[in-house]
């Protein structure tokens, strides 16, 4: 008996209400975390635990993943790198330098309003945007 993993069951569930932002700021993301932290007065941590590792061609790359859990909500913050060593962990998106995934708690559309403003005022960002899911081909990518 063979058993199937169904990608798309699980994508569907890890993604349920999650918004995701599209940042391109082509700074160190140490260095913008660092912002972020003192900006928003977040604490991003990097997560090695939950790093995405994608094997191309017979290579390994590896994709930093930063976390941020929201004291007394079930909202936790994850802020990917799209980038490593010139491979994409979402190629539809190459422009983006990084992936603000919020999860585990619905987030109003003002919330995400006043989010993306806050981080167009870091020094380096260029482009926010929110990313809509049907859009996203590479998702499984994402999950951790």
């Amino acid at each position: 008996m063979k058993l199937k993993l169904n990608i798309d069951d699980m994508t569907g569930e890890f993604f349920e209400d999650t918004r995701l932002l599209g940042i391109v700021a082509p700074i160190k993301d140490y260095q913008f975390c660092w912002q972020l932290n003192n900006r928003l007065r977040f604490d991003f941590r990097i997560n090695n635990g939950i790093e995405i590792q994608l094997t191309k061609k017979q290579r390994h790359y590896f994709f930093a993943v930063y976390e941020y859990q929201e004291m007394g909500t079930a909202q936790s913050h994850f802020l990917y790198n799209n980038q490593f060593d010139g491979e994409y962990l979402l190629p539809e998106f190459k422009h983006l330098d990084f992936l603000w995934l919020l999860k585990g708690d619905i987030v109003q559309d003002e919330k995400i309003s006043q989010l993306i403003e806050c981080i167009r005022t870091i020094s380096g960002v260029q482009l926010v945007m929110e990313l809509v899911h049907e859009k996203i081909r590479n998702k499984g990518h994402l999950i951790f």
